[in-house]
């Protein structure tokens, strides 16, 4: 018996359509912020560095989810809106701010399954969940541990350290940085269930452990605590 074959909901075009909407939505997020709102002069609360973490997100969550025969569509698509009121919403309340945006796109953008979008919203509002991901429905444990891998590896690293930066903090402080980013993936590390996110934490974690001991060996005065 032959493997059956489930058409796309989603088009490249409907995609690409989407992508322009949410590009569009946090940069309008920001020009009607009058104050500025919290911790806006860091690079990582822009417009540009969520649109590029939500496309970095969009890629790592496809990736897990065609490895672990998830719903492909509703992944990319739940990526694509998980922070879109990231800069606009309060941080405890951005995912179900987020999912109402997703729903009204969505409802009024295309004929979609209300399966489909019932499974994407659902990811959506639940992807700042803290507990088991084993509790969770797939689609949803895809996009968790996409979100989380993305801030571990070099590309986290070069977030912290460009942080030093705006914190008037010198070189001498960049293995401690990223010695969080470490912390941060071994926690990361405990939550992730899929064994494609879990082979993907591993060779970023690999590289982070690198450039800790790098720094160590290139920065006099800079120590590897005794654990690491």
């Amino acid at each position: 018996m032959g493997v059956e074959v489930r058409e796309s909901p989603v088009s490249d075009a409907e995609f690409d359509a989407m992508k322009r909407f949410v590009s569009g939505y946090l940069e309008a997020s920001i020009e009607n912020e009058r104050e500025g709102g919290r911790m806006r002069w860091y690079p990582w609360h822009s417009a540009a560095y969520r649109f590029n973490h939500i496309c970095n997100v969009v890629e790592l969550a496809a990736d897990i989810a065609e490895n672990e025969g998830a719903n492909v569509d509703a992944v990319r698509v739940a990526a694509l809106f998980h922070d879109v009121s990231k800069l606009e919403a309060e941080q405890d309340l951005h995912a179900e701010a987020g999912a109402r945006v997703a729903r009204e796109f969505l409802d009024s953008h295309g004929e979609f399954p209300d399966s489909f979008v019932d499974e994407v919203c659902t990811a959506v509002s639940e992807h700042s969940y803290q507990g088991p991901l084993e509790e969770l429905p797939l689609e949803t444990r895809c996009l968790i541990e996409a979100d989380l891998l993305d801030k571990i590896g070099a590309n986290g690293a070069v977030l912290l350290l460009l942080r030093m930066g705006y914190e008037s903090r010198t070189h001498m402080d960049a293995a401690e940085m990223v010695g969080r980013v470490l912390e941060r993936g071994r926690d990361a590390e405990e939550r992730i269930q899929s064994d494609r996110a879990e082979s993907l934490i591993h060779q970023r974690l690999k590289r982070v452990k690198w450039l800790r001991e790098w720094l160590d060996d290139e920065i006099a005065g800079v120590g590897l605590d005794s654990d690491e």
